[in-house]
């Protein structure tokens, strides 16, 4: 997977390429960890536009990241969800957790 960080204003959208899987980890941390830090930003867009498949554990990648967002008073978005990747997130029923846009 690549990620992609763009910061505008109070909020940092950190888009997605690829499959987000546990292979992804790493890089997905890394590119949250520098906005989550930054006391200009006040709310986080994660763009699946570009993601293609993703699995249980990137469910619980998502889920850690609100809890640290959470800890740091920044809001979450999961933005440009569709096809499989918006079933996945439907039947774990992120939408009671996260806004999705």
């Amino acid at each position: 997977m690549q990620t992609f960080v763009l910061t505008d204003g109070g909020v940092a959208r950190i888009q997605l390429r690829g499959r987000f899987d546990f292979g992804s980890h790493r890089e997905f941390k890394t590119s949250y960890e520098a906005p989550l830090g930054a006391s200009e930003v006040n709310e986080l867009h994660i763009d699946m536009g570009g993601v293609e498949y993703l699995d249980s554990s990137a469910l619980g990648m998502l889920l850690i990241l609100k809890e640290r967002a959470g800890a740091s008073n920044k809001r979450i978005a999961i933005t440009n969800c569709r096809g499989a990747v918006r079933q996945v997130l439907d039947i774990a029923n992120f939408s009671k957790l996260f806004q999705i846009k």
